[in-house]
């Protein structure tokens, strides 16, 4: 028999208070992962009404462009990360988090708030480390190639190189007399696969023209054609033209060009002007 003064609470006031608790909160389990975190929910009741009704909120926070997320049931650190390309992953996103999460990136609840920092702002932090990196790479082996070349030199002055290159070689020069005109002729020649030898050059010289570089044959039958012979080697223009050497000079009378195209007609003929030993 109960006491006076005192009244037993009801068995069905007890229950409908637990139904009410049940019904309007949220008991986050914590479910450990291998790189997030799961915020698991108490009973099926409880995760359909909570989902529909955070779920609203992400999209909503990814509608309007914010750089705030709501974490629903399922979420994980690794997967918010993914889902909004977070440099760094969800190390990153606990890092620029780890107040709000707090000591362990395992355990998220629903309806916390998380702050997702802008990709882009990352990619440009990313992007000018970058370039400071490469910058300093680039520093670094431009230093390292005076380097080697401040060694190099150092090395090629110890073993008593000059340390310039030799001046380039002057032209020859060749005296304008008969002696001159058969050595620069002589060179030519060499330079384009011609024979011939100083003597036999002069030997033939002197039996055709005596070395009068301006000599022409006015009573051959060459002449009588209208076509004399000319210049130190007796050439007829239509010879000297067929075997003109290029770089020489185009007149008849020049005596290195009529040396030179008459050596080089007396190759095709004779073989080399050396086995000349009379008209030709």
């Amino acid at each position: 028999m109960p006491e006076n003064g005192k009244h037993r609470r009801s068995m069905t006031s007890s229950l409908t208070r637990g139904i009410i608790v049940v019904t309007t909160g949220a008991l986050a389990l914590p479910v450990i992962g291998a790189t997030g975190a799961f915020a698991a929910p108490a009973t099926a009741t409880v995760e359909k009404a909570a989902s529909t009704s955070v779920t609203g909120k992400g999209i909503a926070a990814q509608k309007s462009g914010s750089t705030t997320y709501s974490v629903i049931l399922g979420d994980t650190l690794a997967k918010i990360a993914r889902e909004h390309s977070v440099n760094g992953g969800w190390k990153a996103l606990y890092e620029d988090n780890r107040k709000a999460v707090g000591g362990n990136p395992d355990l998220i609840h629903p309806g916390l708030k998380l702050a997702i920092v802008a990709k882009a702002e990352k990619k440009s932090a990313d992007t000018s480390e970058k370039k400071a990196d490469k910058a300093a790479d680039r520093a670094e082996q431009s230093a390292d190639r005076a380097d080697r070349s401040e060694r190099t030199s150092t090395s090629v002055a110890a073993q008593g190189a000059p340390a310039e290159a030799a001046p380039a070689a002057a032209p020859a020069a060749y005296t304008n007399d008969l002696d001159g005109w058969i050595k620069e002729s002589l060179a030519i020649m060499a330079e384009h696969g011609i024979p011939g030898s100083y003597e036999g050059i002069h030997r033939n010289i002197m039996r055709e023209s005596s070395g009068n570089p301006q000599a022409i044959n006015n009573w051959d039958s060459n002449a009588a054609a209208g076509i004399p012979s000319k210049g130190l080697l007796q050439v007829i223009d239509p010879t000297f033209e067929a075997y003109h050497v290029p770089g020489t000079s185009t007149d008849s009378y020049d005596p290195v060009a009529n040396i030179t195209a008459a050596c080089n007609y007396a190759a095709d003929r004779y073989g080399s002007i050396d086995n000349v030993f009379g008209a030709y």
